[in-house]
């Protein structure tokens, strides 16, 4: 599979069009292309009979030029890279980058098919994609562009985990802009990979490019956070800043939600930093804890009543006992 990488250094998981599914899609278009440029040529035949050699050879370059060259040009050009071929079999031309295709792509792809399809009968064209490491002939090397396939399987997509609940915002004043996309692109697939990685070869990436992530903000790593906690921090800060830039507040909140939500977590305790790829330790203990110890409130319970003889189990005296007499403690003098 071909990693296409975006501006916002997402990888995208487009995979570039075989040869096989090319022809096929070559095929159609061909049979399209010609079928037109024949009953226009017939209908203008008729239309210029009157007309001596040299005029009906200039229409004829004409039509070759318009319907063979012209026209394809034009449909990739309004359809960002979809054919009649490509939409039949799921294919779509694209950049290098993975944007669409402008005029300028059409056209040096349509002006370097004449040669590779046209007038070799695309011998040319299947030889260089046959050559190719992502399949591509000779016109999408000079135009910079990729045929690539839309009908793929649906997969599991990796995500990047969540940082540790405590580290959600702790950096909304640091300066991201100095820091590239290769950077990015390489911290997020260390993040969605480095449970596949051995302990020390994760840790050791983790350190690096926390060491390459602090050159480009400028501001130190906390202390106490472990370097892999750090790096997914900073991404989810930066998806935080993307997310207010494209939807606003709303979704902003949303995305905090999400992030400080249940589930896995990147580091904090003891087993996640070991799955990291570091030394176990408690992690970072929350502001306000050291050194104060609060205990959750308790709801306030009724004061007990001072428990009478009777719920003691004593004798009481009788409805004719005297007033004055001193109330029944329970207590017998010996004999």
């Amino acid at each position: 599979m071909s990693a296409l990488v975006t501006g916002d250094a997402v990888v995208l998981g487009l995979r570039p069009a075989r040869l096989p599914s090319r022809a096929l899609a070559l095929l159609i278009d061909m049979v399209v292309a010609w079928a037109a440029y024949l009953i226009v040529s017939f209908a203008l035949l008729l239309a210029t009979a009157s007309l001596d050699d040299a005029a009906q050879a200039a229409i004829a370059v004409a039509l070759f030029v318009l319907v063979l060259v012209g026209a394809p040009i034009a449909v990739e050009t309004l359809t960002h890279g979809r054919s009649l071929g490509k939409a039949a079999c799921g294919l779509r031309v694209v950049r290098d980058d993975g944007g669409p295709i402008r005029f300028r792509h059409a056209l040096v792809r349509g002006a370097m098919g004449v040669v590779e399809v046209l007038l070799t009968f695309g011998v040319v064209a299947c030889i260089a994609s046959l050559v190719s490491e992502r399949g591509r002939r000779i016109g999408d090397v000079f135009a910079g562009t990729l045929v690539v396939r839309e009908r793929v399987p649906a997969g599991r997509a990796a995500s990047v985990p969540p940082p540790p609940p405590w580290l959600l915002g702790r950096f909304s004043g640091l300066d991201l802009s100095a820091v590239p996309d290769a950077l990015w692109l390489s911290i997020r697939q260390y993040l969605t990979r480095m449970g596949q990685l051995d302990a020390q070869v994760s840790w050791t990436m983790a350190v690096r490019l926390a060491d390459d992530l602090v050159a480009r903000t400028g501001a130190p790593a906390p202390e106490g956070v472990p370097p892999a906690a750090y790096l997914a921090a900073v991404m989810a800060e930066r998806q935080t800043r993307d997310a207010r830039r494209a939807f606003g507040t709303a979704h902003e909140s949303a995305a905090h939600a999400s992030w400080g939500g249940g589930g896995r977590g990147v580091a904090g305790v003891s087993a996640s930093a070991t799955a990291m790829g570091g030394t176990p330790t408690a992690g970072p203990v929350a502001p306000g804890s050291l050194g104060e110890t609060r205990l959750p409130d308790a709801p306030t319970r009724a004061a007990t009543p001072p428990r009478t003889a009777a719920a003691l189990g004593a004798p009481t005296a009788g409805p004719g006992a005297e007033p004055d007499s001193p109330p029944v403690t329970g207590f017998a003098p010996p004999a």
